[in-house]
């Protein structure tokens, strides 16, 4: 079935926006890029209609499931054309604040690559306010942007076999805590004993969701 485009009445920064049917219960919408899955994500988490059962981001979509016992197809879609994306992080009220231990086995080679001080990376990671843009790879895993790319660095050459829990590491344009003892390929800057899941917490078993805001703090 082909996908159905955003009316020509939706706002200008849903431009590009593609809606795609995902059974009888789904529906995907696809995005030009992660700043606008943000914004329409910030949107749609200001009402929520009865019948949605959930609002899932990545890197270039959203998913929203529902309960068509509850509301129909349709009213989903046209939720999704006409909500009003918001820029920013004014729709995000939910702060975590995670202390690190900046000792980190790749900080040296990041702070090469970038051409600045080891110092100057930590000082750089503290400073940025990071949002989290959505969760995958491991529970409890959220990438994390921010609104600069001053750090932006290669995934690792060779990915390790044992990455620890509470490792904190740089990919790309995104920041992450890995929430359990896996394999990995982010460069390593430093580490955090939060607990970053609680399969135990059924009211929030993730301690970043998305659309948290992060501050990083140096221990």
């Amino acid at each position: 079935m082909p996908g159905i485009a955003a009316g020509s009445s939706a706002d200008a920064a849903q431009a590009g926006l593609v809606l795609l049917p995902c059974g009888d219960s789904a529906v995907l919408a696809e995005l030009p890029d992660l700043t606008a899955v943000l914004a329409l994500y910030r949107g749609l988490s200001v009402h929520r209609p009865s019948g949605v059962v959930d609002v899932v981001p990545a890197a270039r979509t959203v998913l929203v499931n529902f309960d068509p016992a509850l509301i129909a197809g349709a009213v989903v879609r046209r939720w999704l054309q006409e909500t009003t994306p918001i820029a920013g992080a004014e729709a995000g009220t939910d702060e975590v604040r995670v202390d690190v231990n900046y000792d980190g086995p790749d900080l040296v080679s990041v702070a090469q690559s970038l051409g600045v001080s080891p110092e100057e990376v930590v000082a750089l990671h503290t400073s940025s306010p990071w949002t989290a843009a959505f969760t995958g790879f491991a529970p409890g895993f959220a990438y994390l942007v921010t609104d600069h790319d001053r750090l932006q660095v290669p995934r690792r050459g060779t990915p390790r076999t044992v990455v620890p829990a509470g490792a904190v590491g740089l990919a790309g344009e995104f920041s992450g805590i890995y929430p359990a003892s896996s394999p990995g390929g982010w460069q390593l800057i430093g580490h955090t004993d939060a607990v970053l899941w609680n399969a135990h917490d059924d009211g929030a078993a993730a301690l970043i969701r998305p659309g948290t805001r992060v501050r990083f703090r140096e221990v």
